[in-house]
């Protein structure tokens, strides 16, 4: 169940480009005029994604001025070919990088440019996304539902559909992207592996898994305590949300519909274990797949005749722990006998999994 509209609704985000004769060195511009912005949500806001920028050197600080409304998120490229998280500019990423994106975010009217400069200050801040395994937290689940409707990326919700919410926009990945991504496990042992494609439940500025010192909001909350259970449990900010609603339930995850009952198997609202995948380190891949329910399986062993355990959804970025021989399995990728050990007792075909490298045998 929902209590936050998505923050986008309507068609795919559109893409902005910048073209080489508007960056000039660590300066560069974007003209937002006549692009198309998607808008819903309460409160009402839009997205325009731009495409990722190269700098003339590395830096780790982007400020931004938009002309018109909006502010402006900034992520860098990682050294491990990963992405930080989205952050509000004026930013300080936790790594110098060569590559930033950013995207403009809008509440009301429109913007027709965005400015942006790149520097460095003298240290980037702790690099909070090294963790082998990524960061786990046991938070309270909710069913999203809302079939035929949008999420904050513009992805239109379909029935036994398959992606999470989080409460905070520092991790939504792009609509068909799983550059965020979650491993949900219940306490009935199944596992989903899921892109981050919606922002509730109940906030949008609680990035709860982060520490203190980057944490947006609620910084006085332990690390791993969604603002909303705080609430909910110990009356924590007179038991309301960031916009004044009293709260209903703990929830710090939304699933939808599929991952919920076909990829969890849940019955109702529980507790379950969530991984933060972009918060670990090591090789990782992203699940391809046509199937029509959008979904792999994910085995107990390196054979399809071994119980499945789980689904890993289309677009999902998978940690890779070590890969072992098995069944051969043709697939989207190919035919393979490799197949990926992604957690403990749980595998999935390399037929199904694109841009894994550097995977040690188990």
């Amino acid at each position: 169940m929902r209590y936050l509209l998505p923050l986008v609704v309507g068609a795919t985000v559109v893409v902005g480009l910048v073209s080489p004769a508007q960056a000039a060195g660590d300066e560069w511009s974007a003209d937002l005029n006549y692009k198309f912005v998607s808008w819903g949500g309460s409160p009402r806001m839009g997205l325009i994604e731009l495409e990722p920028h190269r700098l003339a050197q590395p830096a780790n600080t982007v400020t931004a001025a938009v002309t018109g409304d909006g502010v402006v998120d900034v992520r860098g490229l990682r050294p491990d070919g990963q992405w930080t998280e989205w952050l509000e500019a004026p930013a300080t990423l936790p790594v110098t990088t060569s590559t930033v994106q950013t995207r403009v975010v809008l509440s009301s009217g429109k913007a027709s440019r965005v400015k942006l400069k790149a520097s460095s200050t003298p240290a980037a801040s702790e690099d909070v996304s090294v963790a082998a395994a990524g960061r786990s937290y046991r938070v309270y689940a909710t069913r999203e539902g809302l079939v035929g409707g949008s999420t904050a990326n513009g992805h239109t919700i379909r029935s036994r559909d398959h992606f999470v919410a989080l409460p905070s926009r520092r991790g939504l990945a792009p609509n068909n992207s799983g550059t965020y991504s979650v491993q949900i496990c219940a306490s009935n042992g199944r596992c989903e592996w899921a892109p981050v494609w919606d922002v509730g439940p109940w906030n949008t500025k609680d990035d709860y898994w982060n520490p203190s010192t980057t944490r947006e909001m609620w910084k006085d909350l332990p690390q791993g305590k969604p603002e909303a259970q705080a609430a909910y449990q110990d009356n924590y900010h007179g038991g309301k949300d960031q916009f004044g609603r009293e709260v209903a339930n703990p929830a710090g995850i939304d699933l939808a519909d599929g991952t919920f009952w076909d990829g969890l198997k849940l019955e109702t609202n529980s507790w379950v274990t969530v991984t933060y995948l972009w918060t670990g380190s090591g090789p990782v891949g992203t699940v391809r797949t046509s199937a029509a329910n959008g979904t792999v399986n994910v085995r107990s062993g390196a054979d399809s005749d071994t119980a499945q355990v789980g689904l890993a959804a289309n677009h999902a970025q998978v940690r890779v722990t070590c890969q072992l021989t098995g069944e051969s399995v043709t697939g989207t990728q190919g035919t393979s006998n490799i197949w990926y050990r992604i957690a403990s007792g749980k595998h999935i075909a390399k037929a199904y999994v694109a841009g894994v490298s550097g995977a040690t045998s188990c």
